[in-house]
C-alpha cells in the first residue's frame, strides 16, 4: 500500500487536481493497447506540467524505493506502461508544447505530450514534415513515439522515429537533467546517446524535451494498388520493385481478411476477392523521376502475376486508400473481441517466405490471422482474431505466436519493427539477443537506472 504521505508530497509538486487516486480514475491507466497483459490498478497517477515537477517526482520516488512506470496518451501495442509494481505512473499529456519550429536549420523542439498529428500541422506551414507517421498518429504523443521508435506508412523510404530524433533532454534516476545531442548536421562526439533513448522505452529517463529534423513536403506523389492471388506472388513482387531500386513512399500489404473487414467498416469498392493488395505510393519533388518510379512499379507488379493495377485517379482517391490501410486494426477489430496484434519483422528477401509461413501458422492451430503491414521493409503486422474468455482457442494464440517469432528469427528477422518489447515480448529478448546480448541490455540499463525505478520489468519480464 502506497504511503499517504506520498500521494500528498505529489498534490504539492503538481497540485490536487493532477494527482489521481480514485479507482475509476486508476482504472484507466491499468492497462495499454495490448491485448492478452495483465490489467493492474496504479496505486497513484500523476500529470506532471513541467520538468522541474517531474525532477521533484523522481527524487520522491527515489526515497521512498517506488517504481516509475511514465505514459503518454497509451496506445503502444508492447504493454509497456502496465504497472505491474508498486509505484507511480507518471503522465506526460499535460506537456504538450511545440517549443520551436526552426524552418532554417529544419527542426522543431517539442514536449513529450505534443501528438504527432499536432507537430505535422504546426510545421505544414513551412512546407516541412515530419516523416514517421504510426497508426495512431492522431492519438499518439512524441514522448511515446520516441520511446517506442514507432515507424508508419512511409517508413520504407523516410524511415522510423530514431533517424529524426536528434536531441533529448532527460531526468534521470538520481533526479539530474541531462541533454544529447542538437541541431548539429555532424554531431559524433562520443556515444550516440540521443539514439539510445530511441526505443528504450523509458527505461533509462523521463524525456522532456525533443529535437528533430524535418524534411521538405514532396511535391508529387503516384498512388496506386496492386491485387494477386498468391500470397506469394505479392511477395515476390514487392522483393521485384525494391531489387529494381525503387524505393516507394509507401508501400503497404493487406491481404483477403483485411480487406474484407475493412471494406465491410469504410466502403470505398476494395477488392475483397483478392487474395492480397499491394497499396503503393512513390513520391518526389521531380515529377518526371516519380513517374518513372511508379512505371517501374507497375512492371515488376505484372512481372510477378499481378492480376489487376490501377492508379489513384486524383489526390481524394489516393486519401481515401491511405485511410482504408490506417482503418486496418480498427476493422479487424470488429470481428472478434480480441485482436493479437504482432510486429515480427524479416529482411525484405524474405518477405514471401514469411507470408507463406503466417498462413501455415493460421492453418497449424486452427485460426483466423488478418495480414497487411509495411510490406516494403518487412514488417508485418499477423493480426490473429479471437476471444480472450475462450482459453482454449488462447492457448492455441500463444503458440502461434510463438512460432510467428521463431520463423522470423530464424529468417533472420527482429521481434519488432516498431511496437517495441515492453513486457509482451521481453521472453523472447534471449533467442534473439543470446544471454551475453542480454547481459549488455542489463548493464546499460543499470548504468542509467542502477535501481531498475523506470519501467523495471521492460526487456526482462518472464511473466511469472
Amino acid at each position: 500500500m502506497l504511503n499517504r504521505n506520498v500521494v500528498e508530497t505529489l498534490k504539492k509538486i503538481v497540485g490536487d487536481e493532477y494527482v489521481l487516486t480514485d479507482q475509476g480514475d486508476l482504472l484507466t491507466y491499468s492497462y495499454d493497447g495490448t491485448p492478452d497483459q495483465p490489467q493492474v490498478l496504479p496505486e497513484v497517477v500523476v500529470l506532471p506540467g513541467s520538468k522541474e515537477e517531474i525532477i521533484e517526482i523522481v527524487k520522491l520516488a527515489k526515497a521512498e524505493d517506488l517504481h516509475i512506470y511514465t505514459r503518454g496518451s497509451g496506445t503502444n501495442l508492447s504493454g509497456g506502461t502496465i504497472p505491474l509494481r508498486q509505484g507511480i505512473v507518471l503522465v506526460t499529456t499535460r506537456m504538450n508544447k511545440i517549443i520551436e519550429v526552426d524552418p532554417e536549420n529544419l527542426t522543431a523542439s517539442v514536449q513529450p505530450g505534443v501528438i504527432i498529428a499536432q507537430l505535422n500541422d504546426a510545421v505544414s506551414a513551412y512546407g516541412l514534415i515530419y516523416p514517421p507517421d504510426p497508426g495512431t498518429v492522431k492519438t499518439a504523443t512524441m514522448g511515446g513515439s520516441v520511446s517506442e521508435s514507432s515507424g508508419g506508412l512511409r517508413g520504407l523510404k523516410y524511415g522510423v522515429t530514431k533517424d529524426y530524433v536528434i536531441g533529448v533532454e532527460m531526468v534521470l534516476a538520481n533526479g539530474e537533467v541531462v541533454t544529447f545531442g542538437g541541431k548539429s548536421v555532424k554531431n559524433v562526439a562520443g556515444y550516440d546517446l540521443t539514439k539510445l533513448v530511441c526505443g528504450a522505452e523509458g527505461t533509462l529517463g523521463i524525456i522532456t524535451e525533443i529535437l528533430v529534423k524535418l524534411i521538405a513536403k514532396p511535391q508529387y506523389a503516384k498512388t496506386m494498388t496492386a491485387t494477386f492471388d498468391t500470397l506469394k506472388d505479392a511477395g515476390y513482387a514487392i522483393s521485384g520493385i525494391i531489387a529494381d531500386q525503387v524505393i516507394p513512399a509507401t508501400m503497404e500489404l493487406l491481404d483477403q481478411t483485411t480487406l474484407q473487414v475493412v471494406e465491410e467498416y469504410i466502403h470505398i469498392g476494395l477488392p475483397t476477392d483478392a487474395k492480397v493488395m499491394l497499396l503503393i505510393q512513390t513520391d518526389g519533388n521531380v515529377e518526371a523521376e516519380v513517374e518513372l518510379e511508379a512505371e517501374k512499379v507497375v512492371a515488376q507488379c505484372k512481372k510477378n502475376g499481378c492480376r489487376d493495377i490501377a492508379l489513384a485517379k486524383d489526390a481524394k482517391e489516393a486519401e481515401d486508400l491511405m485511410t482504408a490501410r490506417r482503418a486496418a486494426l480498427p476493422a479487424l477489430a470488429r470481428v472478434k473481441p480480441t485482436t493479437v496484434l504482432e510486429d515480427a519483422t524479416v529482411p525484405r528477401s524474405r518477405i514471401p517466405d514469411m507470408l507463406v509461413a503466417i498462413e501455415d501458422i493460421a492453418e497449424k492451430y486452427n485460426l483466423q490471422i488478418g495480414t497487411f503491414g509495411h510490406a516494403g521493409d518487412g514488417n508485418l503486422h499477423p493480426t490473429i482474431l479471437t476471444d480472450a474468455r475462450d482459453e482454449a482457442e488462447m492457448d492455441r494464440v500463444r503458440k502461434a505466436v510463438d512460432d510467428i517469432f521463431a520463423v522470423a528469427l530464424k529468417m533472420g528477422g527482429t521481434l519488432s519493427g516498431e511496437h517495441g518489447i515492453g513486457i509482451a515480448k521481453a521472453r523472447f529478448m534471449e533467442d534473439q539477443f543470446g544471454a551475453a546480448g542480454m547481459e549488455v541490455i542489463r548493464r546499460v540499463k543499470e548504468a542509467f537506472d542502477p535501481n531498475y525505478m523506470f519501467n523495471p520489468d521492460h526487456f526482462f519480464f518472464k511473466g511469472e
